[in-house]
């Protein structure tokens, strides 16, 4: 819906999967939560389990378009579409989860490295549905946080940035600067080689100047925001 809105693409057909009830679940499957087609990110953000099995995907939902926005569009709609500032892609790609396609053909499983291939681009193929996408719940000690920068609230996110702390090990997950999201990892981050990490990070990830933000301007947010949020899970601020 949103490339049609866009003007992006005139599909000869359009086909409306909202009533197929088998889509419109949330499952917890112990290790995973599974999202299915239909659900919208309204029906997640409503999920008495978000924050527990969730945190990082609660503490991102409100920053997903308006809440008008959420109780229309679906989270796998939001993976699928790829946008490279979109928040639940950078949350799917944080967590490593998955997306379940099905077709005519069979079914297959793609991980969330392989999935985003660029902007508005994925690895669905054109006669696949995306039928459920597969989240890792968090688990005893990690900690999350997530933070971004829009010009005004529900725009796409300038930059945003995914947190996640588990022992020694950080994980952030960047948004809005290249193509997809990006993920970086270190096996140890103390807090005096965080500033040196993003910045490295931040320069590597490249990116160049658009109508929303300058590249200069994105490196500082990356930054900014990053150490922000690997501080937060540290317990230096408002961790998940």
């Amino acid at each position: 819906m949103p490339m049609l809105n866009m003007r992006l693409v005139r599909p000869e057909v359009l086909v409306d999967i909202g009533l197929l009830p088998e889509l419109a679940h949330i499952e917890d499957e112990g290790d995973t939560v599974a999202i299915g087609a239909a659900v919208t990110q309204g029906d997640l953000a409503d999920w008495p389990e978000l924050g527990t099995a969730l945190p990082v995907v609660a503490a991102a939902l409100p920053h997903v378009g308006h809440f008008q926005t959420r109780n229309r569009g679906t989270v796998c709609g939001s993976i699928c579409h790829a946008d490279p500032s979109s928040e639940l892609p950078l949350c799917l790609a944080l967590l490593g989860g998955e997306v379940e396609l099905h077709s005519a053909r069979g079914v297959r499983t793609v991980p969330a490295d392989e999935f985003q291939r660029g902007v508005l681009t994925t690895a669905k193929e054109p006669d696949e549905l995306a039928v459920r996408a597969r989240l890792p719940k968090a688990q005893d000690g990690e900690r999350f946080a997530f933070l971004e920068f829009q010009h005004r609230h529900g725009d796409f996110a300038v930059v945003a940035v995914a947190a996640k702390r588990s022992g020694d090990a950080v994980s952030l997950a960047v948004g809005g600067v290249a193509d997809r999201p990006e993920v970086c990892h270190w096996d140890a981050l103390p807090g005096d080689a965080v500033e040196d990490a993003l910045n490295d990070l931040a320069w590597t990830l490249g990116g160049g100047d658009d109508i929303h933000a300058t590249a200069r301007h994105r490196r500082q947010l990356v930054r900014h925001l990053g150490k922000q949020a690997i501080m937060a899970t540290a317990g230096d601020g408002a961790g998940t």
